[in-house]
C-alpha cells in the first residue's frame, strides 16, 4: 500500500473514529491490517490493526522473528486453542495449562504452500476428561475456529491430545 492510500485509508478511519463501524448484515465488521517494510537489507515487515495497538514483525526469512507461514500456524493454534478454553471452562472443567505444538507440512512446489497441519494440544488440569476435551479440540478446528475456515479445504488438519502427561 502506498504512503498516500495509507494516509488516506486513516483520515477516513479518523473521520469516522466517533462512530462503531456498523458490522455487515450477518458478520463481523472486515478486519483491517498496515503493513510496513522495515527497510533496505531486510525481508521483516511489521504489521498490525490500522486503527494502531500492538504490533507484530513478520521476518519473511525466518531468521530473526517468525516468518509468514509460521505466523500463519500461530494463527491458527491460538484460535483454536480459544475455542478449547471457552469450551472446557463452560464444563467447568478448566485448563491449568494449554500448550499447542504444530507442524505444518509444505509442497516441494513454488509456491511452497501449506499441505498438512498436526496440532498436538497437551493440556493440563484437575478433572478434564479425554473424551470431552478431544470434542473440544474437534469442534475448535471444525466448527468455531476462524483461521482454520480460512484456509484452502485440501488443507488437512489433523490433531492429537497429551492430556494431563499422558498422550493415550
Amino acid at each position: 500500500m502506498s504512503e498516500n492510500a495509507t494516509s488516506e485509508f486513516a483520515a477516513i478511519e479518523h473521520a469516522n473514529a466517533d462512530a462503531p463501524p456498523a458490522p455487515p448484515p450477518g458478520g463481523k465488521p472486515p478486519a483491517r491490517v498496515v503493513v510496513q517494510w522495515k527497510g533496505p537489507g531486510t525481508m521483516a515487515f511489521e504489521g498490525g490493526k490500522a486503527k494502531g495497538g500492538p504490533r507484530i514483525t513478520v521476518d519473511n526469512t525466518g531468521k530473526a522473528e517468525p516468518g509468514p507461514v509460521d505466523t500463519l500456524l500461530i494463527a491458527l493454534a491460538a484460535c483454536t486453542t480459544e475455542d478449547v478454553l471457552t469450551i472446557l471452562d463452560k464444563r467447568r472443567t478448566p485448563a491449568t495449562r494449554l500448550q499447542i505444538e504444530v507442524e505444518g507440512k509444505r509442497a516441494n512446489a513454488v509456491p511452497a504452500r501449506l499441505t498438512d497441519v498436526h496440532l498436538r494440544y497437551i493440556v493440563d488440569g484437575e478433572g478434564i476428561d479425554r473424551a470431552n476435551t478431544l470434542r473440544a479440540i474437534e469442534l475448535a478446528v471444525t466448527k468455531y475456529c476462524s483461521v482454520r475456515d480460512s484456509l484452502d479445504k485440501s488443507i488437512t488438519v489433523d490433531w492429537s491430545l497429551v492430556l494431563n502427561g499422558s498422550e493415550s
